[in-house]
């Protein structure tokens, strides 16, 4: 399980790592083997996932957790990701895998198709200590407690993942964009703008 391709599409790799994995799953520490040199990418762009799930409470700001530590040591410039012993014992079982995997390609596959080099410089050392600095700050409000302040901020950090992945810096830019706008606004408008926003969603 090791073994991971380069070349392979983010979405194709979550693919093949379930296809793979034993019926009881894999160990965390494992998934972050399998995946290689695109490590923190890959994390952080499963993590965001759940995290992405309109109206969806208390799992967004778990995960926001472990994601704000990964973001903090893509900030410091670490190689591939550090995790305590206790959490990379923990299990992800295959049924998961394969959910994590089809809701990838649901709903950033079609990103991905898009995905080119360019702007190689924002997906550079330099840029990604930025990057995880912005990271840190879009997991920050996931844990605001009010509704909806995990879905923008998830996808924000899901889109500047996969770009990252494929190196290609509009997407990077664009998943930046998103996350610092909704911080904006969340701190021009506070709680009001957010329950303006749910009553327009359910009107």
């Amino acid at each position: 399980m090791t073994e991971t391709a380069p070349s392979r599409g983010l979405i194709a790799t979550l693919q093949v790592i379930a296809e793979r994995a034993p019926e009881d799953g894999l160990t965390l520490g494992e998934f972050i083997e399998s995946l290689g040199e695109r490590a923190f990418g890959v994390i952080l762009f499963s993590l965001a996932l759940p995290v992405c799930i309109p109206f969806l409470y208390v799992i967004p700001q778990l995960v926001a957790l472990p994601m704000m530590a990964l973001a903090a040591q893509m900030a410091a410039g670490r190689p591939e990701p550090w995790l305590p012993e206790k959490f990379r014992q923990r299990r992800m079982d295959k049924a998961n895998l394969t959910r994590m995997a089809e809701g990838g390609r649901k709903w950033f596959g079609w990103i991905e198709r898009l995905a080119a080099p360019r702007l190689l410089f924002l997906s550079s050392g330099p840029a990604e200590r930025v990057i995880g600095v912005f990271f840190v700050a879009f997991c920050a409000s996931v844990l605001v407690p009010l509704p909806l302040t995990n879905t923008t901020p998830g996808i924000g950090v899901a889109v500047a993942s996969l770009g990252l992945l494929t190196r290609d810096g509009l997407l990077i830019l664009a998943g930046l964009l998103l996350g610092a706008a909704w911080i904006a606004l969340l701190l021009i408008g506070g709680p009001a703008l957010i329950y303006s926003l749910i009553a327009m969603v359910r009107a």
